[in-house]
């Protein structure tokens, strides 16, 4: 963070200074008071079971300076109307006095964070690049990591998520990227949003804000994501694999861990590119951090060795780990959506046809969040596509999973192909009885269902028979 005086910060936010010394240097800046270090600013949001105001006193014993509340509160304190908003403005404020450090932003339904690490880790190679710890996406998040930069950042790399309409626009009046993505539009949302059309029309805002001679990176392979492009003046970068995208794969492959290899295509250019993260659909985001790295002044084989050399950043994100035993166990269990869902089954299935002779399969399935209306329909038609890909034992997890059950059911599973349980210990516990070398098990769910405990406790029982 560039160092600020309180006085300073005060200008900039609006608030009044509380119990403070105003000459008080903040070096950086903390939403968690678990993250405070020395000369930090703690920033108290009152949540709807949690108020930060509750915990400043443990975020001044771990040293933060100052806190940003909406009331006073007895210790040093910067007081605003809303704090989160008061976030923004000091966000916005550090971005201005950054001129030379290059924004790009990106946003979509599913693989935001897989593509922001990688693209994050692309340009780290050419200059100092901050980017998002996990999915620090929010009103909140996205601040916080525009404060973490200094007048030595190269390159800010901004992931941005979304509950409704507006909230893009947002986050972009505060970062003002030069390059924006929409990487893709699905079902993720629609409980919010009410339709796909909707969602991509709240996606398309990270579009208007863009400056004439900033770049548009649009995914070619989905409709929904072109018909925003006439919402900007930018120059328009396309990527997938249609045949006109600017950025494209073609001869997509996977190899027994459902790692993808495929020729990239840019201009007269061709490189093979061989992926280190499983899933088909992990190409399309390496495709999308290619054009935006490509935007960005990086040159294509440059960006092959670093997609090549790329490590995942974060966790639970089809995380392939092996057994001593032989056991595989995928963890996808960060989030989930119809699309991601369904990548993940076809990854899960091109694994074990990959071995011989072919692997036995398990999908470990939760509840996905925030689909809408289309909830049931949605799950049940995971369930029948389980049975379709000839997933061999099928395990829905929790109430809100049961449609993918009775799905796999109608679809004519038989016997115990598909069994519903009613939590992630039933779901262990199953497995832990039934499982065996040579198995590969997939995890995956919304987050808030847990699912991860699932893929954690195998590996864990594997290193406590060891």
């Amino acid at each position: 963070m560039i160092p600020m005086t309180l006085t300073e910060i005060c200008g900039v936010v609006g608030g009044r200074l509380s119990d403070a010394d105003p000459d008080t240097v903040v070096t950086s800046a903390v939403a968690d008071h678990r993250d405070a270090v020395p000369g930090c600013l703690f920033t108290a949001i009152r949540g709807e079971r949690v108020d930060g105001h509750d915990y400043i006193e443990a975020a001044r014993e771990r040293g933060a300076v100052v806190a940003l509340t909406s009331r006073p509160v007895g210790s040093p304190a910067i007081v605003v109307a809303d704090p989160v908003l008061a976030l923004g403005r000091l966000a916005s404020y550090v971005i201005q006095r950054l001129p030379e450090t290059m924004v790009l932003a990106l946003t979509g339904s599913s693989g935001k964070t897989t593509t922001k690490d990688i693209l994050g880790t692309l340009l780290a190679s050419r200059g100092e690049t901050v980017a998002p710890r996990g999915s620090f996406n929010s009103e909140v998040g996205l601040p916080l990591t525009v404060l973490s930069c200094t007048t030595r950042t190269s390159y800010l790399v901004l992931e941005m998520g979304m509950r409704g309409s507006g909230h893009i626009a947002y986050l972009c009046g505060i970062a003002h990227p030069r390059i924006g993505a929409v990487i893709n539009v699905g079902s993720a949302h629609l409980e919010l949003l009410g339709s796909r059309e909707a969602i991509a029309e709240a996606k398309g805002e990270i579009l208007d804000d863009l400056p004439d001679d900033g770049i548009a990176v649009l995914h070619a392979d989905n409709p929904l994501v072109m018909a925003q492009a006439h919402r900007t003046r930018a120059r328009i970068v396309t990527f997938g694999e249609a045949p006109d995208a600017t950025v494209r794969a073609s001869d997509v492959r996977l190899d027994s861990r459902a790692r993808p290899a495929f020729l990239l295509h840019y201009g007269d250019q061709s490189l093979p590119v061989t992926l280190t993260i499983s899933g088909e659909h992990q190409v399309a985001n390496a495709l999308a951090a290619t054009a935006m790295a490509l935007g960005a002044g990086m040159p294509l084989d440059e960006i092959v060795a670093g997609l090549e050399a790329y490590q995942p950043a974060s966790r639970w994100r089809m995380e392939v780990a092996e057994r001593p035993d032989g056991i595989v166990v995928i963890n996808d269990a960060y989030n989930a959506n119809p699309e991601s869902m369904r990548a993940g089954l076809k990854a899960l299935v091109a694994m074990a046809a990959a071995t011989d002779p072919p692997a036995r399969t398990w999908a470990v399935l939760g509840e996905m969040r925030e689909i809408g209306d289309t909830s049931v329909e949605e799950h049940d038609a995971i369930g029948r596509l389980a049975v379709r890909l000839d997933v061999n034992r099928l395990i829905a997890v929790g109430e809100g999973a049961r449609p993918i059950h009775l799905g796999a059911s109608h679809e004519g599973s038989w016997g115990n192909e598909s069994t519903w349980v009613p939590d992630a210990d039933a779901a262990l516990t199953l497995l832990e009885s039934e499982v065996r070398p040579g198995d590969i098990v997939f995890v995956k769910a919304s987050r808030s269902i847990g699912l991860d405990a699932v893929a954690t406790g195998l590996l864990r029982d594997a290193e406590d028979d060891g």
